[in-house]
């Protein structure tokens, strides 16, 4: 079965660093739009950036040029780079794949916490 697993969240001080990993399994991830969200107490989940089989990416505006979404095919596995982190990027942040045969796959999320 798919399966997305997240890691490398962490508490960090505003300006920060953080990289992000999602391992995908039970897909041919080559084929597939990875994309990671997230999530802030009390709002909605949103779309931060998606990187497209063939590389292309796009992203959010308020992450543009602070956030990189990359993909290792050989590895199955998207990264999210995060730099110049600030308190307003604190959100669970969520790998996602899909639609595969209408269904679109989550991972469990990892915490980010940007404060001081």
């Amino acid at each position: 079965q798919v399966q997305l697993v997240e890691s490398g969240g962490g508490l960090v001080q505003p300006g920060g660093s953080l990289r992000l990993s999602c391992a995908a399994s039970g897909i041919i991830f080559r084929n597939y739009v990875m994309s990671w969200y997230r999530q802030a107490l009390g709002k909605q989940r949103e779309l931060v950036a998606r990187i497209f089989s063939g590389g292309r990416t796009n992203y959010a505006d308020s992450v543009e040029g602070r956030f990189t979404i990359s993909r290792d095919n050989a590895n199955n596995t998207v990264y999210l780079q995060m730099n110049s982190l600030k308190p307003e990027d604190t959100a669970v942040y969520y790998c996602n794949v899909g639609p595969i045969a209408t269904v679109i796959y989550w991972g469990q999320g990892t915490q980010v916490t940007v404060s001081s």
